[in-house]
């Protein structure tokens, strides 16, 4: 399939120690920040190919195994479900990292090789000293809440789904090239998300393939696509996009490693929203529609809407869960919401 969609936003020049965050965070637009990590040492190894770029992970290897995500080459690195959505069309195999490298470069050079992949790899666990020469400078407030999450991805031409994360992301192209197809959170129902569980690797992923996409299945796909933006990487560039938007992420050349960094600018003990989405499909969805607007309106009113209005009016030692939420009140919550579930 041949994405007409326009590019990202590039921009070029940005100091190590200048990411410009306020005006990030403040747009909600993905941004592709070209070169800013492109003076670590694993883009200079990955310049001077797979072999080097392989052999400067393995130094850091932990001698602990790694998921590996592993499918025939008919799936044409498309890790997704298979033909009659009763299972997955690869496997996943525990294997020490070291040796997951070792198994992608042995077939750079098959004609169609087995699509390898391993996402979602924390780096200070698995691949530990790495970010003490390959790190972004990540000095802001939306940070102080709760540290990023240092994760890096590696595998040959792999394609993983359009997904959403519920997190910011600063994704720092290494090794080989990657294009993400972005599409804001507003799209969701015209990219066909599929099942909540199980899915290929734990976020929902579009039910449309890009590479052929059925139309007549997936009529407003063509809307979605109205409305995506496209980000072609380079080695040593980053992509900023916000939490929420959904990305389809293809690995272009036989090997690459991606590192990246999720946050949320909220603290550890605030619950995470898919929280609440799946206690709304079992007591909102399936309710009259006359009750679900008006309960839209109680949503808008506690949740959606300005973060003090509910309380506003409240002397504070009334306000109780409605006062700004704290460690203390997010306990309570909590074990009020466990006592109902558990009815």
């Amino acid at each position: 399939m041949s994405l007409a969609a326009p590019p990202v936003r590039r921009v070029s020049g940005i100091a190590p120690d200048a990411i410009p965050f306020d005006e990030l965070i403040d747009a909600q637009e993905p941004v592709v920040m070209e070169a800013l990590a492109g003076d670590w040492p694993l883009v200079a190894h990955g310049r001077e190919g797979p072999a080097a770029a392989g052999d400067y992970l393995k130094r850091f290897a932990a001698d602990r195994p790694v998921t590996a995500f592993i499918g025939p080459p008919e799936i044409g690195g498309r890790f997704h479900y298979d033909a009659d959505l009763t299972g997955m069309n690869f496997t996943a195999e525990r294997m020490p990292l070291a040796r997951f490298l070792d198994t992608i470069l042995a077939h750079l050079d098959d004609p169609a090789p087995p699509s390898f992949y391993a996402g979602s790899t924390d780096l200070d666990i698995y691949l530990p000293g790495l970010r003490g020469e390959n790190d972004l400078l990540l000095d802001h407030p939306a940070f102080s809440a709760q540290a990023p999450l240092a994760s890096i991805w590696i595998g040959n031409r792999t394609v993983a789904a359009a997904h959403h994360d519920m997190s910011n992301n600063l994704a720092c192209c290494m090794v080989g090239r990657r294009r993400f197809t972005l599409f804001p959170p507003e799209q969701a129902a015209n990219l066909y998300p599929g099942p909540l569980e199980p899915t290929p690797a734990g976020q929902v992923v579009t039910m449309v393939d890009f590479r052929d996409p059925d139309h007549e299945r997936y009529p407003r796909f063509r809307e979605a696509m109205a409305a995506a933006q496209v980000a072609e990487l380079e080695p040593g560039d980053v992509l900023f996009y916000p939490a929420l938007w959904w990305h389809q992420v293809e690995a272009l050349d036989g090997f690459n490693a991606m590192i990246n960094y999720w946050w949320n600018p909220v603290p550890a003990w605030i619950d995470t929203p898919q929280t609440s989405l799946l206690h709304a499909l079992l007591s909102l969805r399936d309710r009259p529609e006359s009750e679900k607007q008006a309960w839209r309106a109680l949503f808008d009113y506690y949740v959606f809407g300005p973060s003090g209005l509910a309380a506003a009016h409240l002397p504070a030692h009334a306000q109780g869960a409605l006062a700004p939420m704290d460690e203390m009140t997010a306990r309570k919550l909590r074990a009020q919401l466990l006592n109902r579930l558990n009815r």
